[in-house]
């Protein structure tokens, strides 16, 4: 068990409470590098942590009335079978292809963060009271899709989700920021439950990290009125484009076919 490892475990909880996000991007490097589980090991425990503190994150929305339970029933259990399905799947990827993956799709998650969320620009208001069938279709896609690379790499994928409830399911950002959190919760169980037959489960060290992310959380969502949100997204998305190329250096046998 790495001491140093469950320390950085703050770090995470503090990311999510900062960024709302962010936390599997952090967990992942540091369950492999830092600690030294195998990559699978490492997705599936860091779907347990995510989704561990996300719930936190979820209970204060909804204290405060913002997590609409009829989007979330309707987008979460698509995102779970997705992530389900993603974790199941895995067993046809070799860890160091879902590293690979993992840091593309760090990479991704970085030029959203420089450009500045999409979800900076949209409305604050309810502009869709109702879902339509082609808007239905349209979550439905993005529920299962997100729920396969959340699946297969172990990212929350709230930097996807939160603009896709603005936009086609018309909810405002308070509303679409605690919906999401609710979603991440509820597909990572998924895709750890999905894991548990796959890998082998290190419970005390899970339990020690996840206890340490919560706290973080609880500090990060106290300091997140003292930093300036667009600063800060840039800052971690420095760091992610630094993390995700190291990542992929590491891994870059598979790009010679060594490793699919």
């Amino acid at each position: 068990m790495s001491i140093l490892a469950i320390a950085f475990g703050f770090l995470v909880g503090v990311s999510l409470g900062l960024l709302g996000g962010g936390g599997s991007t952090l967990a992942v490097p540091i369950l492999v590098y830092v600690a030294g589980y195998d990559p699978k090991q490492a997705i599936a425990m860091s779907l347990a942590i995510v989704g561990t503190t996300a719930l936190l994150g979820t209970l204060t929305h909804a204290s405060h009335g913002r997590v609409s339970w009829r989007v979330a029933g309707f987008f979460a259990p698509l995102a779970m079978v997705g992530t389900f399905g993603g974790a199941r799947l895995s067993v046809y990827f070799s860890g160091t292809a879902q590293l690979t993956l993992f840091a593309i799709v760090m990479l991704v998650g970085a030029g959203l963060m420089f450009r500045g969320r999409l979800s900076d620009s949209l409305p604050e208001e309810d502009l869709r009271p109702s879902l339509s069938v082609a808007w239905s279709a349209a979550i439905a896609a993005q529920g299962l899709v997100v729920g396969v690379l959340t699946g297969l790499v172990g990212v929350g994928g709230g930097f996807m989700i939160v603009p896709a409830l603005v936009l086609l399911a018309g909810l405002s950002m308070k509303d679409a920021v605690g919906t999401s959190l609710l979603i991440i919760a509820l597909k990572s169980a998924a895709g750890f439950v999905g894991y548990l037959s796959l890998v082998e489960v290190d419970w005390i060290f899970l339990a020690l990290f996840t206890a340490v992310a919560a706290m973080g959380i609880l500090v990060g969502t106290r300091l997140v009125r003292h930093f300036s949100q667009s600063g800060l997204r840039r800052s971690f998305a420095v760091f992610l484009v630094v993390m995700a190329v190291l990542i992929l250096y590491q891994n870059r046998d598979v790009f010679f076919f060594s490793g699919v």
